[in-house]
């Protein structure tokens, strides 16, 4: 009986161990990509079971609102931060997040194995790359498929921007309480993510000029203003009640996003539309991407060892990037991710359309762009130089002249 005691005391002594050596890493994260941690945070538990993850959520804006207040007084950051494509230039300009390149990291060993364009995206001008990648955003377009059948309209056919507007018509004469799409805004903005040089930025050339006034920004301007002066879009604001009752009641036949789009139509945003929807490459030969999420460390992170654990996990482990996958469609950055047999299956909310192939063959096409620390502030600029030009009838050259104007202006 005493060995038997001295056995369970033993044990009970190495369970309390076990215990104290438990580590608690916290990451800040925002919808949607928490659900996706949440899906792989099985598998990661059952390989280290001594790390223990509390994910913080907070909505998009208020996690990089917060973040960036954080960095900036070096309070209130968590171990691992989440990190959107639209914030990743600014943070990698900037100072904060440790350089993943450098030891204990060696994030070169790992570069390979994403898609080659995610690695410029959070790498700075001075070669540090401060966040890991793990998922992209391949622009897709979406459509409904009972809408154009009842117009009698080819989606081929719309594989042109006159192909694309002369359908909108179509869909306008069948029925004036259906529109082409959202917003007319979104056509400008899938043109300009879209058609960005090799090696140069969305907003800003390789020397970091800013080139918002050339051709790519008149022809997406345009494109939109097309649309709608002739009644085609919605005006609906994304990320609305009237965008997500757009989808859910039919009055809106297409839509340009991300690949990502699919889960939340799917999950939450229109479940009912389940077989309706559609998707093709983008018209005219275009690849860009649309959205995409990083994982950085803080250099304030007490717990950096275990951060890396985990980002590793997240963003390398196979099984880990498919299984995020299944949970919200957030197409994975990792390329062995990407010929997982779960691509070849039909999407059933699709139709059974084998979507994830064509989503495959657009990512692998897209050209690495430059990430600039002033992207942010650029966006801000152009986003209210397109609302000027189709709400207010500004004149397209004036507006991005202006805009270039002010983001230089920004810049000094």
């Amino acid at each position: 009986m005493r060995k038997a005691a001295v056995v369970l005391l033993a044990a009970l002594a190495l369970g309390g161990l076990a215990l104290a050596q438990k580590k608690v890493i916290t990451v800040g994260v925002f919808p949607n990509l928490d659900d996706a941690i949440k899906a792989q945070l099985p598998g990661f538990n059952k390989l280290y079971p001594n790390i223990e993850v509390k994910l913080v959520t907070l909505q998009y804006a208020d996690h990089h609102n917060a973040l960036t207040t954080a960095l900036a007084t070096g309070q209130g950051l968590r171990d691992v931060e989440a990190i959107e494509i639209g914030f990743v230039g600014r943070f990698a300009e900037g100072q904060g997040f440790e350089d993943l390149n450098k030891p204990p990291y060696n994030a070169d060993l790992y570069k390979k194995l994403f898609t080659p364009y995610t690695i410029a995206q959070a790498t700075s001008a001075d070669g540090r790359f401060i966040a890991m990648p793990v998922d992209i955003g391949p622009g897709t377009f979406y459509y409904r498929k009972d809408i154009l059948d009842k117009a009698g309209i080819n989606p081929a056919s719309m594989m042109t921007w006159n192909g694309y507007i002369e359908a909108g018509k179509k869909i306008k004469a069948m029925d004036k309480n259906v529109f082409l799409i959202a917003n007319a805004a979104d056509v400008a903005w899938i043109n300009i993510f879209s058609s960005v040089g090799a090696g140069e930025g969305y907003y800003f050339d390789k020397s970091g000029k800013v080139v918002v006034d050339g051709p790519r920004f008149v022809r997406a301007f345009e494109l939109a203003k097309q649309i709608r002066d002739a009644g085609l879009d919605a005006k609906i604001g994304a990320w609305t009640n009237e965008w997500y009752d757009g989808f859910k009641k039919g009055t809106v036949a297409t839509q340009f996003s991300g690949a990502w789009l699919q889960g939340h139509l799917q999950n939450w945003m229109a479940p009912e539309t389940k077989g309706l929807w559609r998707v093709q490459q983008l018209p005219e030969g275009l690849y860009g991407s649309w959205g995409g999420s990083f994982y950085g460390i803080p250099s304030a992170s007490k717990n950096k060892a275990e951060a890396w654990t985990l980002i590793k996990y997240l963003t390398t482990n196979r099984a880990a990037q498919v299984d995020a996958f299944k949970a919200i469609g957030a197409f994975p950055a990792l390329l062995s991710a990407q010929t997982d047999p779960v691509f070849e299956q039909g999407v059933e909310f699709l139709g059974g359309q084998k979507a994830r192939v064509l989503w495959r063959e657009a990512a692998r096409k897209i050209k690495p762009v430059e990430a600039n620390k002033y992207d942010r502030v650029a966006n801000e600029i152009i986003s209210t130089a397109l609302s000027q030009v189709l709400d207010e009838g500004k004149d397209i050259k004036a507006a991005l002249a202006e805009a270039k104007t002010l983001i230089e202006r920004r810049m000094r």
